[in-house]
């Protein structure tokens, strides 16, 4: 059986790091793309813009948060 599980490893290995790195990837541009949000959001804050900009932040800041989480 231990041998069917070592075969059974290696088959799927490639496929399993496949799926990790689009996991990565998509990690990688969620925070990117909060991080962003946030900047955006604060400099709207900071003007005229606090309607537009509190939601933006806290869009940022929750998708941020999910991504390292």
């Amino acid at each position: 059986m231990a041998l069917f599980w070592a075969v059974w490893f290696l088959i799927t290995l490639p496929i399993r790091l496949i799926f990790w790195t689009l996991s990565l990837i998509g990690r990688v541009a969620g925070i990117t793309i909060g991080f962003s949000l946030m900047v955006v959001g604060m400099a709207l804050l900071a003007g005229p813009f606090f309607l537009i900009g509190f939601p933006m932040f806290l869009v940022g800041l929750f998708l941020t948060l999910r991504c390292l989480g």
